[in-house]
């Protein structure tokens, strides 16, 4: 069934995802075990387009197939996660003027999956809106998605902000996704940066221990 689910958002088959989903939970299987088959795919599509195998149009629809998965398996992963602390609040997105989600969208299941509070604020988002949000729910991690290096340079802004309304102290920040590099991140002043979505969850957890 598993595999089923690999394969219906390789297709970009949201509602064979999202059934195929449901049917791996009734039929017993773990609900992390689940949401690592649609993390898996998505890898798989995202690894076919680097490779030139794969189109934009094709990423897209095996995007919205992974969404319509994770929402089936999201309150399941709730259910088994209830009457435990949220080990943090943690507001992502995807920086201004790049639409590219499909890695920020891993890394967030990956969090909420670890025990994490997350906000998403989807992607494109402005640098004052990741600091506004952060304020409102009172953050203790801001991170930011780039894929594109035409836009990088907005990625610094984040940090200023953070500064400007007197979060820095206390809210951490990471940035991530196909254009950053350690050297990069160290030089904008980040606490850390992370390949994956399973690496991410990781440094969060050293970064807020």
């Amino acid at each position: 069934m598993l595999e089923q689910v690999k394969q219906a958002v390789i297709e970009g088959d949201d509602a064979a995802a999202a059934l195929g989903a449901q049917a791996a939970l009734d039929e017993g299987s773990d609900p992390a075990a689940v949401l690592d088959a649609l993390s898996e795919a998505i890898r798989d599509i995202g690894d076919r387009f680097q490779r030139g195998e794969a189109f934009l149009p094709e990423m897209m629809l095996a995007a919205d197939a992974m969404k319509a998965g994770v929402a089936v398996v999201q309150p399941a992963l709730a259910s088994a996660d209830a009457g435990q602390t949220t080990k943090g609040r943690v507001v992502i997105g995807t920086i201004q003027h790049d639409i590219h989600d499909i890695g920020k969208n891993i890394v967030a299941t990956f969090l909420e999956m670890s025990g994490y509070e997350v906000h998403d604020l989807g992607r494109d988002v402005s640098p004052k809106l990741f600091v506004e949000k952060a304020a409102e729910v009172g953050a203790d991690m801001v991170a930011v998605s780039v894929l594109l290096t035409s836009t990088m340079a907005a990625v610094p802004d984040v940090i200023e902000e953070l500064h400007g309304a007197g979060l820095r102290e206390r809210c951490r920040f990471i940035v991530g996704g196909a254009a950053v590099t350690q050297t990069w991140a160290d030089e904008i002043g980040a606490d850390g940066t992370a390949e994956d979505a399973a690496s991410a969850a990781i440094l969060c957890k050293e970064l807020l221990s």
